[in-house]
């Protein structure tokens, strides 16, 4: 069973500079693309970046020139760096992978539980 483990969510202030880590633990053949969503109050989940195993990205419009989101395969872990964070960028973070188990090499969309990502003055 594959876990992902998100952490460095908290409080910041307007402008103010987050790093998000996610960390992948289990038994898999390997992982595929890995991203970051976030869900507002109210709101529905969207995606934020997704980054694939050519390191090739996309963002969403409302993050890009401010997030940035990187990979380490080596310790199956993917990174957010979040710049000039707005009150509106205020959600529960999700780490996702497209997970390759493996005995019959299927693929597992696999999330994590999330973490709380507040920018208030």
């Amino acid at each position: 069973q594959v876990q992902l483990m998100e952490s460095g969510g908290g409080l910041v202030q307007p402008g103010g500079s987050l790093r998000l880590s996610c960390a992948a633990s289990g038994s898999f053949f390997s992982i595929n693309a890995m991203g970051w969503y976030r869900q507002a109050p109210g709101k529905e989940r969207e995606l934020v970046a997704r980054i694939n195993t050519d390191d090739s990205t996309n963002y969403a419009d409302s993050v890009k020139g401010r997030f940035t989101i990187s990979r380490d395969n080596a310790r199956n872990t993917v990174y957010l760096q979040m710049n000039y964070l707005k009150a509106e960028d205020t959600a529960v973070y999700f780490c996702n992978a497209d997970v390759v188990e493996a005995l019959f090499r299927r693929h597992f969309d696999v999330w994590g539980q999330g973490t709380l990502v507040t920018v208030s003055a």
